[in-house]
């Protein structure tokens, strides 16, 4: 029997290797019903076999894995409540819209009235009403990435899996498709579990992800916590852009050879003594790169290394040293985030 307050997905020290390659390592986590989690790395860190463990396409090696308290080892994919979007679509090009939307509720064998009711519902959710007679071949890539979600949710899952679903679409329909997707996930209330190798899409949809690197967890949090205390220098250069400190060059800015980072942002050019709780260090410009809203520059430390700043192109946002010029930079000691070794 399924616990009465279970979360929608569990792994317990869950294995996974193909060959000799350790594809997940002793993985644990949660995914709470109803949330949006993200599972955010990059290539080979294991995300995708995670989803895969999740429907069943793979089994683990060792570990348990419950889906809302029901053990689900041995269990086939088309038993598990759970659906998946690809991001290639997977859709039937001879079909219309409409017939691929119910091709699930077909094989279920419900009723075509019942299931062109639930079609017309399915597809108006994901605005595409009015469109089921049209074939795949003749919408744009962000609408048949809708009847992709239209498909997979029609059959209900308590917990749609989907397996970087924007990952062929341009930048900006990427960002609308980020939106709607948290909008259309709140609306319907369903556990989303979304794999992706993009940061900004994992921290601009997520309730709570977990980073993955070799086959491990390094850490796993709401965004904003990750963002702004990242457990590895692993989690500090991936999501987002940070500056990592250690040995002599931490030595000389903090007092202390122990990794810390500090974001870009954090740092300001200043010209005048700072304040009590601030850290400064002095150099050379080494480099600019405008990127509209803001310019990042780098700076070539005196005596060694070298940092990041960021500064925002706002009306009261004083000048960019020009490169070369000797410059003075300085950040709160709070803004410095201690690192520890991966915690998998």
């Amino acid at each position: 029997m399924p616990e009465p307050t279970a979360p929608a997905v569990r792994f317990a020290d869950v294995r996974r290797s193909f060959g000799d390659v350790h594809a997940i390592d002793g993985v644990s986590f949660e995914i709470a019903d109803g949330e949006f989690f993200s599972l955010l790395g990059p290539s080979g860190s294991g995300k995708t076999t995670c989803l895969r463990l999740i429907a069943g396409f793979e089994q683990p090696d060792s570990g348990g894995i419950t889906i809302h308290g029901v053990d689900v080892a041995g269990v086939p994919p088309y038993q598990r409540n759970v659906n998946t979007v690809f991001q290639d679509y997977a859709l039937f090009p001879h079909m219309t819209v409409g017939e691929n939307v119910e091709y699930g509720l077909m094989i279920r064998k419900v009723p075509p009235a019942q299931r062109r009711a639930r079609a017309d519902e399915t597809l108006e959710l994901v605005k595409l009403a009015g469109m089921r007679a049209r074939k795949p071949s003749q919408l744009s890539g962000g609408q048949r990435q809708r009847v992709a979600l239209a498909r997979a949710l029609i059959n209900r899952p308590r917990v749609l899996l989907l397996d970087e679903p924007l990952g062929a679409l341009d930048l900006k329909l990427r960002e609308q498709m980020q939106v709607e997707l948290k909008v259309l996930q709140r609306q319907v209330g369903i556990t989303f579990v979304y794999v992706t190798h993009d940061q900004g899409e994992a921290l601009a949809m997520s309730d709570r992800l977990a980073v993955f690197n070799h086959g491990r967890i390094e850490q796993t949090g709401a965004p904003a916590a990750i963002y702004e205390n990242p457990a590895t220098a692993f989690v500090a250069g991936f999501v987002g852009v940070s500056n990592v400190c250690d040995g002599e060059l931490a030595q000389r800015l903090a007092g202390s050879a122990g990794a810390f980072s500090i974001r870009p942002e954090k740092i300001r050019f200043v010209d005048d003594v700072v304040p009590e709780g601030w850290a400064q260090a002095a150099g050379v410009m080494q480099s600019i790169v405008y990127l509209g809203a803001a310019t990042r520059c780098t700076v070539a430390l005196d005596g060694g290394g070298q940092l990041s700043v960021l500064q925002q192109n706002a009306d009261d946002a004083g000048a960019v040293p020009a490169i070369g010029a000797r410059v003075r930079i300085a950040w709160q000691r709070r803004h410095e985030k201690p690192l520890s070794r991966a915690t998998g």
